[in-house]
Parts: C-alpha cells; sequence; structure tokens
C-alpha cells in the first residue's frame, strides 16, 4: 500500500507532494516552508528519507535542501543542474527505493529547463504516479521560456518529445502529479480540471494530440509576460536557499511609518481592497493578503526594497509573511497591526478613493475621464473598452507618468489588481476610482467593447 499527500500552495498555484508506504516518504518539489511537509509526515507516521526536485525552480523559493538537512534525507537533484550545494545527482533511469515494494524512478523530461527530470512511483514494479513538476501538466506544459531566450524555441520542442515518452512509456491509468499548472506562471497555460491520468492526457493535451511543429507554434506564440522576481528565483535556489524566519517583525508606531514612506520605503496594506479604499494611510499600496500577494508584491516592488506591512491582525500578518518568504521577501522591514488610526500620527487622517461597477462608469460616460486597464496584453486582446489605455498591472509602477491627466477608472478582469492599480495612483497623487467588477460586466453595462 502506499500514499500520496498533495501539499497546496495556492496563493502561488503550485502543489508539492508526499508520497510513501508504511515507513518512510519521499517529498516531491517541497515548498521553502518545509512545516507543512513535517506536519504532512508526522500525520502519516513516516520518516521521510529523500527529498527530490523536478528542476531548479523559477517561480518560488525551494525548501528541498532545508528539509533535506533536518530530515536527514538525501537531496535529488537532476544531474544537469549547476547548484552549488552537495546533492544526490539523479540522472535518467536511476531509481531509489522509498519503501516495501515502493520505488522512484527517474525520467528525463527536457523542456521547462534543460536539465528537468520527472519521477515515476512504483508499486512493486508497476508505475502508479508520475511527478511531473513542470514538464506534462494538466491539459498543457510547462512553459519553456524561463531560462534563456536563445533556447526557448528548442526547450519547447523538448516539451513535446519529453510528453510522449511519458506517453509511450507509462501505462494510462498512471496519475499524472505536477507541480505548475494551478495559477503558476510557469505553467503555459491554466489547468483544467483537478486531477489527470497519462490516458486522459493522451486526448486532451496539445503536446500529445498535435503535431511537433504546430505545437510549437501555438506554444510560443501564447506565452504570457514573466513576473519580474522570477529572475531571482533560479540564482537563489542553485546557490542554496537559507533557513527560513517566519518570527514576527519589529513593530512600528505611526511615527516610524511615516518615516518610512518619507524615506522612499514600501508600506503595504494587507487588508482587503474595500477597507482600503475606504481609509488607508497616504502613501501606502494595498496588496490584499487573500489575492495572490507573493506573485504581485514580489512582481511590482523593486528587488531588495524594504517593506512594512500593515495587517488587521496578527494572523494575517502572519500569513502574509509566510507566503512572501516563498518568493524570498525573507524580512519585513516592520509591521503593524491593529485599526488604521492607529497607524497615523496624531492629528493627521487617514485617506480614500472612491469605488465603483461598470454599470457606474456607464452611467457616468467615459468622456472627460481616462479609463486605464491594467490586465495583461492576452486579456486585453479578448476584449477591451474602446479608447481606454492599456499599462499591464507590472508596468505601471514605472509607467506612472504615462497615464493621461484626469481622474483615473482603473479595471482589471476581477476588481484584484484594479485595488493594488488604484492604490498606485492614489499614492502618487492622482484622483482615482477602482472599478471592483468582473470584465464581462462591461458589455452588459453598455460600454463599448472592442477586440484586438
Amino acid at each position: 500500500m502506499f500514499f500520496i499527500d498533495t501539499i497546496e500552495l495556492e496563493g502561488l498555484g503550485n502543489r508539492s507532494y508526499l508520497a510513501g508506504g508504511r515507513g518512510a516518504a519521499v517529498a516531491v518539489d517541497p515548498p521553502r516552508d518545509v512545516d507543512q511537509v513535517l506536519a504532512a509526515a508526522v500525520r502519516r507516521g513516516v520518516r521521510i528519507t529523500h527529498v527530490v526536485e523536478t528542476h531548479i525552480h523559477n517561480d518560488y523559493v525551494t525548501g528541498g535542501l532545508e528539509l533535506a538537512r533536518v530530515t536527514g534525507a538525501a537531496y535529488l537533484v537532476p544531474a544537469g543542474a549547476r547548484v552549488s550545494f552537495a546533492r544526490m545527482p539523479v540522472a535518467d533511469g536511476d531509481t531509489v527505493t522509498v519503501d516495501d515494494a515502493l520505488e522512484l524512478r527517474a525520467v528525463a523530461t527536457p523542456g521547462h529547463t534543460p536539465h528537468h527530470t520527472s519521477y515515476v512511483l512504483l508499486e512493486q514494479g508497476r508505475p502508479v504516479a508520475a511527478f511531473t513538476g513542470g514538464s506534462l501538466l494538466i491539459g498543457t506544459v510547462g512553459r519553456p521560456d524561463l531560462v534563456e531566450p536563445r533556447l526557448t524555441e528548442r526547450l519547447a520542442r523538448a516539451q513535446h518529445a519529453s510528453a510522449h515518452r511519458l506517453a509511450a512509456e507509462l501505462p494510462d491509468e498512471t496519475s499524472v502529479l505536477p507541480t505548475h499548472g494551478f495559477g503558476s506562471f510557469c505553467s503555459s497555460a491554466q489547468a483544467e480540471g483537478d486531477t489527470t491520468t497519462i490516458g486522459k492526457e493522451k486526448s486532451a493535451n496539445a503536446a500529445l494530440t498535435t503535431d511537433v511543429d504546430s505545437f510549437v507554434a501555438r506554444l510560443l506564440a501564447e506565452l504570457d509576460d514573466i513576473p519580474a522576481y522570477y529572475t531571482h528565483m533560479g540564482p537563489a535556489n542553485a546557490a542554496g536557499p537559507a533557513p527560513l524566519d517566519l518570527t514576527a517583525p519589529a513593530v512600528a508606531d505611526a511615527r516610524e511609518i511615516a518615516a518610512r514612506l518619507a524615506a522612499g520605503e514600501w508600506v503595504v496594506d494587507l487588508r482587503n481592497r474595500v477597507a482600503f479604499a475606504e481609509g488607508h494611510v497616504a502613501g501606502s499600496f494595498n496588496f490584499e493578503a487573500e489575492g495572490k500577494i507573493a506573485t504581485y508584491l514580489a512582481w511590482l516592488i523593486p528587488w531588495g526594497k524594504p517593506v512594512t506591512l500593515l495587517a488587521e491582525s496578527p494572523e494575517q500578518l502572519a500569513a502574509a509573511q509566510r507566503e512572501l518568504v516563498r518568493v524570498g521577501i525573507d524580512r519585513p522591514a516592520a509591521a503593524a497591526t491593529g485599526a488604521p488610526k492607529e497607524w497615523v500620527p496624531e492629528g493627521e487622517d487617514l485617506v480614500s478613493f472612491p469605488r465603483s461597477t461598470f454599470a457606474g462608469l456607464a452611467e457616468r460616460g467615459t468622456d472627460g475621464v481616462v479609463v486605464l486597464d491594467v490586465r495583461r496584453d492576452s486579456e486585453r486582446a479578448a476584449g477591451h473598452i474602446e479608447n481606454s489605455v492599456h499599462i499591464p498591472i507590472h508596468q505601471l509602477p514605472r509607467r506612472l507618468g504615462e497615464v493621461p491627466a484626469g481622474t483615473v477608472w482603473v479595471h482589471c478582469a476581477g476588481g484584484m489588481r484594479a485595488g493594488i492599480a488604484a492604490s498606485l495612483l492614489h499614492a502618487s497623487g492622482r484622483e482615482v476610482v477602482a472599478v471592483d467588477d468582473g470584465f464581462d460586466a462591461a458589455a452588459t453595462a453598455g460600454l463599448t467593447v472592442v477586440t484586438g
């Protein structure tokens, strides 16, 4: 008998796994905060004997090295990966015994990276699951453009070949358990569904249903923007991440918050966008703790810029801090919790800006205002409000000067990114209205939506 536990990293859109038998287990692509993996092992009553990486990750800081250190497990990393720490190099066809009648076999699946390796779990020699990392995903594959532009087309072709190798060598009933594809920008598209098998992918995955030239052309045409912080993840993982520190940050009072803002540091309010719009510290930015804070804060903030976090509770602060260490924002400069009125010096007031909907915009009319669309290029191409200005959210901090004069009605696809953008604009002194609405409502409200 064997088990496979899934560890969800919803904020980053990834999954890690713990798989094993009665007494021992292997951890696959573990997150930076390894306590989750350790807790899963305790619940199962097993010892982690092996930790494996499918590749050197570009979208998060791994916990693999630390997990191997604290458990004494063997740390398996693809032999082709250039790293600065001791590990057990893994080559195609290598096998390790996890538990009685339970083995793990390495399968070279280049494409997401040149050294990418999948791992097949075998029970009494029979394949039961494949941990495919950033290779074969649910209905798609991992993107091939994160390593080096000169390698992108070559890696795209390798993705096609790797998918076909897995499909040819594994039984149809084999579970496919990828790391990416659940919201991560490491995926070339987002997963449709929650589970899959080799057999299902044979009939639904473009890598397995189209010829290589058609597949590569489509894959390269649909590649989306790369989060800026990805530049720092690969080197951090290759060097060997330091153990994480989740102790509470130093407490900042109102005077210190004001001083940090005056020094040009980032002060980030973690409350929901409705509460932020109603009243916040002037100059602060809004990245909701319940949103994709790790992705968007790490993407927008100048790397290494000190950040102070403002939260409504210690629990909200701790959750955000955990999300941020996964992308290398290790220690907030300071933090404060409680009511917003406590975050401004005595005698000073909170500031606010209005929120609305697409119906509200249609009622007001678009003449005389700036309609700013902060969605990605691919989203805008599918439909946008006529005469709207387009600056993707991740470009906005450096392009604030390009936003035309006037009151800015800012929107995205659902409201979260519009809230971030509204906070950036408001902090820069602009009059802003945050459109907190689904984009599908734009045409229904009577606004002219065009494509192309």
